[in-house]
C-alpha cells in the first residue's frame, strides 16, 4: 500500500481525509507486519480497494454490506459475497441466486449448470459490494476484525447517505443491519434480512424479493433497473 492508496478518483475525493488520519496508518502498518510475517492476506494487497474501482462513487446505487473477506483459499475477492470466476461458490452466494430466480421468474435458471459467481457485473452495474472489514488472514475468518477497518469502512457508509441521495442499502443479518445508525432513513431506502447462509435463509431470507424491490426503487426514483443476471 502506499501512502495514499490508489483508489478511483471520485472515491479519492470524499474519503482523502480519512487516509490521512492516525487509524488509517495503524492499518498500513497491521497489514505490513502481517506481510513481512509471511501471512497470506485476502485479498492480495494490490486489489484491497477494487471495489472502489470498479463501482465510483458517483455512480452507487446500490450497496450491499457483508462483514470480511472469505478466508479459504481461491474463494476471496473485493467484492462482498462474490467469488472469482470459475471457483466454486459457498453455499451464501448459491443462496443469494436461488432467492433471485425466486424472486424475479424470468431470471429463471438451473444453478448447477452456472459457471461464473463473480459478481463484477453486477459492480459495473453500479452496485457496490463492501466488506465492512476489506482483509483476512488465510484461513482465519474475522483475523483483521480489530484493526481499525470497520472505523474506515463505517465512514464510507456514512459518506455515502452523506453525500447521495436515494441509494439503497440491501442489509443482509444482524452485523449489516448494524450500520443502520450511519445511513439517513429519509434520503435512502434500507431493505434488510437474514443471512443468506443456509442456517438462516428460510428464515425470510428467501421470499424476501429484494432484488426486485430495489429496482422497483430504483424505477421509481427515474434511475436505470439493475440487470442481475450474471
Amino acid at each position: 500500500m502506499t501512502k495514499t492508496p490508489k483508489i478511483e478518483s471520485s472515491w479519492l475525493e470524499v474519503l482523502e481525509d480519512e487516509f490521512q488520519k492516525d487509524y488509517f496508518k495503524e492499518i498500513k502498518q497491521f497489514l505490513v507486519n502481517d506481510v513481512e510475517q509471511w501471512i497470506t492476506i485476502y485479498p492480495p494487497m494490490n486489489n484491497i480497494f477494487d471495489a472502489f474501482k470498479y463501482t465510483p462513487f458517483d455512480k452507487v446505487k446500490v450497496v450491499i454490506l457483508w462483514q470480511d473477506p472469505y478466508h479459504w483459499p481461491n474463494q476471496a475477492h473485493w467484492l462482498s459475497f462474490s467469488v472469482p470466476k470459475w471457483v466454486t461458490p459457498p453455499p451464501s452466494l448459491k443462496n443469494i441466486f436461488k432467492e433471485i430466480n425466486n424472486d424475479i421468474w424470468w431470471f429463471f435458471e438451473d444453478n448447477q449448470k452456472q459457471l461464473n459467481w463473480n459478481l463484477e457485473k453486477w459492480a459495473n452495474e453500479w452496485v457496490f459490494m463492501l466488506n465492512a472489514i476489506l482483509t483476512v488472514q488465510k484461513w482465519n475468518p474475522a483475523s483483521h476484525s480489530k484493526i481499525w477497518w470497520e472505523t474506515f469502512t463505517d465512514a464510507v457508509i456514512k459518506t455515502i447517505s452523506d453525500k447521495k441521495n436515494w441509494v439503497v442499502f440491501l442489509l443482509w443479518w444482524n452485523f449489516a443491519k448494524s450500520k443502520i445508525p450511519l445511513i439517513d432513513t429519509f434520503k435512502h431506502s434500507i431493505l434488510t434480512s437474514t443471512h443468506p447462509s443456509p442456517f438462516s435463509a428460510y428464515n425470510w431470507f428467501f421470499w424476501s424479493e429484494h432484488f426486485s424491490k430495489t429496482n422497483k426503487i430504483l424505477k421509481e426514483m427515474w434511475k436505470d433497473e439493475i440487470n442481475w443476471r450474471l
